[in-house]
């Protein structure tokens, strides 16, 4: 299974809204450009994070968007089904019991191949709860105290000196 690149930018998105200084919302125009995306595409990253309730947008001419909740309540389960829709990896489109239907046993061949692979979801279900936004950001930055920037001035800056692509 692989995850598409919508789940890494999803999570940069998390990260810069988390050290973003609090109640400035992040301009989409500045996350488009740091993550190198259009803003049509990223339209699209927003609007999935938004009606899962992970980030807020907030309108107006000094809108942009922000966290929906704190970090610590926000899970990787939270980004990656955000993003790729419920976890579960089989298709499961009964191709078993179809191609062995003269066969005794093929019902109960689909249904031990349907287990298997509820068990491998349910186990990295488990795994991606366990893990928070918080969490990364506490690895990330060790004992340092997470930083708070203003990533929409950043980003001027960093246009006005030419450090931009």
């Amino acid at each position: 299974m692989k995850l598409t690149n919508g789940v890494e930018q999803a999570i940069c998105i998390l990260v810069l809204l988390a050290t973003q200084e609090k109640q400035i919302p992040v301009a989409t125009d500045v996350i488009s450009k740091k993550l190198e995306v259009s803003p049509s595409y990223l339209k699209k990253i927003m609007r999935k994070l938004v009606v899962r309730g992970i980030i807020k947008s907030v309108p107006g001419s000094k809108g942009g968007v922000t966290l929906a909740k704190d970090p610590a309540a926000i899970t990787m389960l939270d980004i990656v089904e955000a993003m790729e829709g419920e976890m579960k990896m089989f298709p499961d489109n009964g191709l078993i019991e179809k191609v062995f239907s003269d066969r005794d046993n093929a019902g109960r061949g689909q249904e031990i191949i349907r287990n298997v692979f509820q068990g491998a979801d349910q186990q990295l279900i488990e795994y991606f709860s366990s893990i928070t936004g918080e969490d990364l950001l506490k690895q990330g930055f060790g004992d340092m105290e997470t930083p708070h920037l203003n990533w929409n001035e950043l980003t001027e800056d960093e246009e006005k000196s030419g450090e931009t692509k």
